[in-house]
């Protein structure tokens, strides 16, 4: 019996046929790169005094990978790859814009800086433990997170980091470390599991998680569809992730627990992912929405600026302090978002890129003032020597090193002539642009408040007499440095006092970004190429 005939298929019309270029395969080789590094790490595993230099390289080679995407970025516009060579919105996407290659440059740069301390603040128990394999996890999750175009996948690189976050937070196993991370890990898997509704309600709306083609869908559905009920869904899950009012007590309760050098990773980069996907879904994929919501979003700035900066002040265990102090960064940062405009982005954006930065330089900071009061006064007692008032000294003994804690201060504070001020400056005029000064006043309380909580460090910490060792404890007049902090924390010094000094080819990339979110037709284009018109969208 013949067969019948059979007819080719077209598998145009369903997988990408042509091979990428090269230089798109950098858009999914931060995820390969830290993903293999953390398996390499398991394989030898028994072998512990070499997992810092496996770390330390492959964290070099992710800063590498990541300035040579944002160049492409730079130079081609946004980048994408599908996976499977499914044709988009099937296949599963990866797309870097400025705005995501910007903030996964930055994240690789903090992490290799927070790499290089650990070889001093993590000990060989700490590093049987896991702890290079969960740092390579995190940043696995954290690039997956900046440099996916997905929102399931969003949230699946959400989940990446959490758990490589929980690994992080009781390497140890202290009993405040099990406490502090009881409440980190409750809240923000009520969070994680208030996204996965909120994906599910968008899928069930829009039909598709590709975030192009629900950018192209969005103005289609504006007016018959609950969009501003599902906008809220998302600015709440992710206002919580970012440890925004009033669901901001997690941080400082669970921040202070871990080994220093893991405050610092949290600190900079997990409320940055929320920012950061707030943004990137309010003002990308649902900008009407947004505005309906705005003074929501600015009356929840306004409290986390000022919870924030009066938490600070209140404390005495520094490590808490620093924690506040990342809360208060964090309204600035809602305050962009609320105000809307291109210039406000910017400035969230500017200021979550110098947040990033100044957070990590703060708890080296804090950190090392810790342990070099505590060989002063020779008091090892752990709760004493992170309270400000056993704390002192610090001037006399360390003149280079208060230097650069003022430094780090002032950029903290975002006084000049350090990298806070910029964005500070940005938003404050995009407030009054748009007469909200109440806003703006709001954003310079804060600054005022977190300036005092500053100085009342310097006063305390540095400017006063250290206490005298009890009996039968020896005083170290000297304190030495270490290559192992002073190279991190001198490179991070340098990039804030390079943003503050020089902030024009920042400020042009954080205004590109912003007017790619705002007008989202280039980001459209590298995934779907036939589906606008050469006007773009909007």
């Amino acid at each position: 019996m013949a067969s019948p005939a059979t007819s080719p298929v077209d598998l145009a019309a369903a997988l990408v046929l042509t091979p990428p270029p090269l230089g798109d395969w950098l858009v999914i080789l931060p995820v390969v790169l830290m993903i293999g590094a953390g398996a390499v790490l398991l394989m030898v595993r028994k072998s512990v005094r070499l997992h810092g230099g496996i770390a330390i390289a492959a964290l070099l080679l992710l800063v590498l990978v990541n300035g040579s995407l944002l160049l492409r970025v730079i130079e081609s516009g946004p980048v994408t790859m599908v996976m499977g060579r499914w044709l988009p919105p099937f296949g599963i996407a990866f797309t870097a814009d400025l705005f995501g290659a910007t903030m996964a440059l930055t994240a690789s740069l903090v992490a290799l800086a927070a790499g290089i301390f650990a070889l001093r603040d993590i000990d060989g128990s700490g590093r049987r433990y896991g702890f290079y394999p969960f740092l390579m996890l995190l940043m696995a999750g954290v690039s997956g997170a900046f440099l996916t175009g997905d929102i399931f996948n969003l949230y699946v690189w959400f989940e990446v980091l959490l758990i490589s976050s929980f690994g992080l937070l009781i390497l140890g196993s202290r009993p405040e470390q099990i406490d502090g991370a009881l409440k980190y890990a409750v809240l923000n898997l009520i969070a994680t599991t208030l996204f996965l509704i909120s994906v599910g309600y968008l899928y069930s709306l829009f039909g598709t998680l590709n975030m192009a083609d629900i950018a192209l869908k969005a103005g289609d559905l504006s007016g018959t569809a609950p969009l501003v009920t599902l906008t809220a869904l998302f600015t709440f899950a992710f206002a919580m992730k970012a440890a925004a009012f009033p669901l901001n007590f997690w941080l400082p309760a669970s921040y202070h627990t871990p080994r220093i050098v893991v405050s610092a990773l949290f600190g900079a980069l997990l409320t940055k992912v929320g920012i950061y996907a707030l943004i990137r879904v309010t003002v990308m994929l649902l900008p009407v929405e947004r505005e309906v919501l705005s003074p929501a979003i600015a009356t929840l700035a306004i409290l986390t600026l000022i919870t924030g900066a009066l938490g600070a002040l209140a404390q005495s265990d520094i490590r808490k302090l620093a924690g506040y102090l990342v809360i208060a960064g964090i309204g600035n940062m809602l305050a962009g978002v609320a105000i809307g405009s291109p210039a406000a982005i910017s400035g969230a954006i500017f200021y979550a890129l110098h947040s990033m930065v100044a957070m990590t330089a703060l708890y080296l900071v804090v950190g090392e003032a810790a342990r070099r009061a505590s060989l002063l006064s020779g008091d090892e007692n752990q709760a004493n020597r992170w309270s400000l008032h056993t704390l002192g000294g610090l001037y006399r003994s360390s003149p280079g090193f208060t230097a650069v804690s003022l430094l780090v201060f002032l950029a903290v504070a975002g006084l000049p002539p350090l990298s806070g001020l910029w964005p500070k400056i940005m938003l404050v005029k995009a407030a009054m642009d748009i007469n909200a000064w109440w806003l703006a006043a709001a954003i310079l309380v804060s600054s005022f408040l977190v300036t005092l909580t500053l100085g009342r460090i310097v006063l305390l910490a540095y400017w006063r007499q250290g206490l005298e060792p009890e009996a039968g404890l020896e005083r170290q007049t000297a304190v030495r440095g270490d290559w192992r902090l002073s190279l991190p924390l001198g490179a991070l010094v340098l990039l804030l006092a390079g943003f503050g000094l020089f902030p024009e080819h920042l400020l042009s990339l954080t205004q590109s970004a912003a007017e790619g979110l705002a007008g989202p037709s280039a980001y459209i284009r590298s995934v779907f190429p036939d589906a606008l018109p050469s006007g773009g969208i909007r």
